[in-house]
């Protein structure tokens, strides 16, 4: 009967016999994939037919630079990013909710 590897290995930072560039690789694919959706919401807001549009793309640049954000803390080996990445969220959260009220009602109070 096999054992399962114990979890101090499944944490370990990856640096085995095979090496971890197959990881770097893989993140670095992801922060360009990313960075392309950065872009195409970028230019969905520059291009959208409604304010509504507009906003949600914003919205949604906003969310893709919070995953951007905390995956560079983790290729940097930075965890203090991710608190970055926390209040970045809470403040395209709130900005968010404030711009669709302006909208909708012409004021914020």
């Amino acid at each position: 009967m096999t054992s399962l590897p114990s979890l101090g290995l499944l944490l370990s930072d990856g640096a085995d016999a095979a090496g971890s560039g197959g990881m770097d690789k893989i993140l670095l694919a992801a922060m360009v994939g990313l960075l392309v959706s950065i872009f195409m919401t970028l230019v969905r807001a520059l291009k959208g037919p409604t304010s509504y549009d507009r906003i949600l793309s914003v919205n949604a640049m906003g969310t893709a630079i919070v995953v951007a954000v905390s995956l560079l803390g983790f290729l940097k080996g930075r965890p203090d990013f991710l608190d970055l990445a926390v209040v970045y969220a809470l403040v395209n959260f709130v900005a968010t909710i404030a711009i669709l009220r302006f909208v909708e009602l012409r004021s914020l109070g």
